[in-house]
């Protein structure tokens, strides 16, 4: 997904990352906006997902044994062949590749919304590992894509909104996901050369702003404030902000405006400065 709006003095580009059972469609309310404001916009699929959300859900098959690694350094190579570095702004696992990405040197700034917590962050959440149990329960589903039910999307994904609200969002947007992905984030902190590791003391890294919601059950508020005290011994600019009373889609729940301004408007203001990749 690629839209180009109208070059303007203030423009940026900016590429979004979509997390675990979403496409890119996730960003569509998302996409429109920054493109109205003005700003470049890519959305670009994981690898061997840009086939659409029904593809997807009759043959998932492609996307077994994809893994962080894999998934980060496919939008490395996007990141490189831009002109700019991009604004990057990712959801859930695209939260935590953003973090990766902007590890590597890569983006004028970050944004990561309800964010997958890179290594190092050790606070456990009941919700957090009953909306993953469906995965983490069956240690075959390492090498297979696992589907949640109805019911399982709502209680991880929407529980803010009644089942007829988050039954449709579940028949738009819900795709199968690796479970691979699940089982390299649930046990990092095992391992010791996790694909979910970044340095937590980069002082060269762009700004990176974390967005956390209140009521989300798949990456609760608690693990995203870890997330963001891991960072203390950075020098570069890491900022929070809650949004109280919002589930784990918050890009695409009711109200999703307010949390879209918010990452545009602090996305954009600490972006200056940000140079041109060096071409070899």
């Amino acid at each position: 997904m690629r839209t180009r709006a109208p070059h303007s003095p203030g423009v940026r580009t900016v590429l979004f990352v979509h997390g675990l059972w979403l496409t890119p469609l996730a960003w569509e309310h998302w996409v429109d906006r920054f493109a109205s404001a003005g700003h470049q916009v890519l959305a670009p699929a994981w690898p061997m997902m840009d086939v659409g959300v029904a593809a997807l859900r009759r043959d998932p098959s492609a996307m077994e044994g994809l893994g962080v690694t894999e998934i980060a350094d496919h939008y490395s190579r996007i990141i490189r062949s831009l002109d700019t570095p991009p604004v990057i702004i990712g959801h859930s696992l695209g939260g935590l590749v953003t973090q990766i990405l902007l590890d590597r040197g890569l983006g004028s700034t970050g944004v990561v919304i309800d964010s997958t917590p890179v290594r190092g962050v050790r606070r456990l959440s009941m919700t957090s590992l009953h909306a993953t149990l469906p995965v983490l329960r069956n240690p075959t589903n390492r090498r297979r894509t696992v589907a949640l039910t109805p019911e399982q999307w709502h209680r991880a994904f929407c529980g803010t909104l009644d089942r007829t609200a988050s039954d449709t969002l579940y028949e738009r947007y819900h795709v199968p996901t690796p479970g691979r992905l699940l089982w390299q984030t649930a046990t990092a902190n095992l391992r010791l050369r996790p694909q979910t590791r970044v340095n937590l003391r980069n002082d060269t890294r762009a700004p990176l702003l974390f967005i956390a919601g209140g009521a989300d059950r798949l990456a609760p508020a608690v693990l995203n404030r870890e997330n963001v005290e891991r960072y203390e011994t950075s020098r570069t600019v890491t900022d929070y902000h809650e949004f109280p009373g919002r589930p784990h889609l918050t890009i695409g729940v009711p109200g999703w405006e307010a949390v879209a301004d918010y990452a545009m408007t602090w996305a954009v203001g600490h972006s200056a400065g940000r140079r041109a990749w060096a071409r070899s």
